[in-house]
């Protein structure tokens, strides 16, 4: 973890012309580095840069900093371990076979990103903020930080810090598990926080079904109740949390059936 930390750190330090090439807008852009979300749409000072790189079905990786492709290539395999199993763990906790929620959602085409999140120190933490508050389109998120906090979840209606274990993953459900529990398991709201102290690096790694997969909610669960949610495919969800549409409100409305 620290490793991933420390390369990542290092590509956010390399000077401006030699990041310009992984500069893109485009959604699944293999590699692709930036600022904010959206420049068109975002309403409020975002305080980040980042750095998003697709690690499967096919694995990509930077050729700068040397030692971020062998790096991100272990950490990517560990964390899509950890996240199967936690897939497993969750298809069992609903009394199903272990491999249901993976064969559902073709796990082995599945989508693995590694986004890292870059947060200097702020000046005015008070009128910035890291990421809004969002919540993640995949199926579960695994994510680790430097020693600076600054990640917030909604709980109770307040946003609450997290305080993390070092050496520790943060698991965050993601909008398709949601869907496929029909709200079973729920996805969780949360933001980054900024500060006028040190520098805040996380990296989230959100592990989604295979981009031409439909979640749709899972019949052996429904049990005589009705599905809450119509389908779309993975990809097209992915452009809709993308778009003004869906900026800071919840994604799932838009597939959530209306009540007659």
């Amino acid at each position: 973890m620290k490793s991933m930390i420390e390369a990542c750190h290092k590509f956010f330090q390399l000077p401006e012309e030699e990041k310009k090439e992984f500069q893109s807008r485009k959604l699944l852009e293999p590699i692709k580095c930036g600022t904010s979300f959206n420049v068109a749409i975002d309403k409020v000072r975002l305080w980040r840069d980042y750095l998003k790189v697709i690690a499967h079905p096919e694995f990509h990786s930077l050729h700068k900093p040397a030692e971020y492709s062998d790096v991100s290539f272990e950490f990517s395999k560990q964390t899509r371990q950890v996240a199967t199993e936690l897939l497993s763990g969750i298809s069992e906790s609903l009394g199903l076979d272990a491999e249901h929620i993976a064969k559902a959602m073709n796990w082995d085409r599945g989508m693995q990103i590694l986004a890292a999140n870059y947060y200097p120190a702020c000046p005015q933490p008070d009128l910035a903020i890291g990421i809004p508050p969002h919540t993640d389109h995949g199926l579960v998120t695994l994510l680790i930080q430097n020693d600076m906090g600054g990640l917030e979840v909604q709980h109770n209606g307040k946003w609450v810090l997290v305080d993390c274990a070092p050496g520790a993953f943060v698991v965050n459900i993601g909008d398709q598990m949601q869907i496929l529990t029909n709200d079973k398991y729920k996805s969780v709201w949360h933001r980054a926080a900024v500060n006028n102290r040190a520098t805040r690096i996380s990296i989230a790694v959100p592990h989604g079904p295979a981009l031409d997969t439909a979640a749709l909610p899972i019949p052996e669960l429904l049990g005589g109740e009705a599905p809450k949610y119509i389908g779309m495919s993975y990809e097209e969800f992915m452009e809709l949390q993308a778009s003004p549409a869906a900026y800071m409100m919840p994604c799932l409305d838009h597939l959530r059936v209306k009540a007659e």
